[in-house]
């Protein structure tokens, strides 16, 4: 089976249509498959669900895809960079599910694991605990929380071979695995791509079996969110 696609576009053939449910790795704007999100943006699908730990920032990331209003839905746990989003979401435009962080990776974590839902005690007490089931497990108050499965998953890695091996590089590791875990398809940018049988197995981050379409795509874009210089002197 060839996993290896021309494009971006070509990957997202065929996959991609109106009211999807999506799930996009990365945090901030480090390890975002930002190539992927442009082409999602270019193919026009509206009424989207997106998972995401965030929002990406105005221009970036997913903020394109609220720019152009093709988001319907947010299911995040942080989305305080994206002024778009603040307005959209203020003015009554734009859904939220806001989820605690580690509940939103444990909900990627249990879907791709096939486990339905799992409690916690996370959000107990809270607004997240509104309209959902509780239950008493030694003396202590849990919420059960239904696990996410997108029909797309979009994933930045650094490298990856031909039969879909992924290697993540540092802190871009993130949301990436637990969202190509989850995805019913998985689409991968990667930075590098090696022939099958190049990585160690003890060096594989996710194996190819969660993934189904990559896109090589080596000099792709790399943002910075916040740069703070310091002034040093004698410099």
């Amino acid at each position: 089976m060839n996993k290896i696609y021309p494009s971006a576009a070509a990957a997202l053939d065929g996959i991609v249509h109106d009211g999807m449910l999506i799930a996009v790795g990365g945090f901030g704007l480090c390890g975002i498959p930002e190539t992927l999100t442009d082409a999602l943006c270019a193919t026009g699908v509206k009424g989207i669900t997106a998972i995401s730990n965030n929002a990406g920032t105005d221009g970036h990331g997913l903020g394109k895809l609220l720019q152009t209003r093709q988001i319907k839905k947010m299911i995040s746990s942080y989305v305080g960079e994206n002024k778009e989003f603040e307005r959209q979401y203020l003015a009554g435009e734009l859904e939220l599910e806001f989820t605690p962080q580690g509940t939103l990776a444990e909900k990627l974590r249990a879907g791709g694991a096939g486990i339905p839902a799992f409690y916690t005690r996370t959000g107990v007490g809270t607004l997240v605990a509104e309209g959902k089931e509780a239950r008493e497990f030694d003396g202590q108050t849990y919420i059960l929380e239904r696990s996410l499965v997108p029909d797309v998953s979009f994933v930045h890695a650094w490298k990856a071979d031909h039969a879909g091996n992924l290697v993540f590089r540092l802190t871009a590791r993130n949301f990436n695995p637990a969202a190509a875990m989850a995805g019913k398809i998985t689409v991968v940018e990667v930075e590098e791509l090696v022939p099958t049988g190049s990585l160690k197995p003890d060096e594989i981050h996710l194996p190819g079996i969660y993934v189904h379409r990559i896109v090589h795509v080596p000099d792709g874009p790399k943002y910075i969110e916040k740069r703070t210089i310091t002034e040093k002197s004698g410099v």
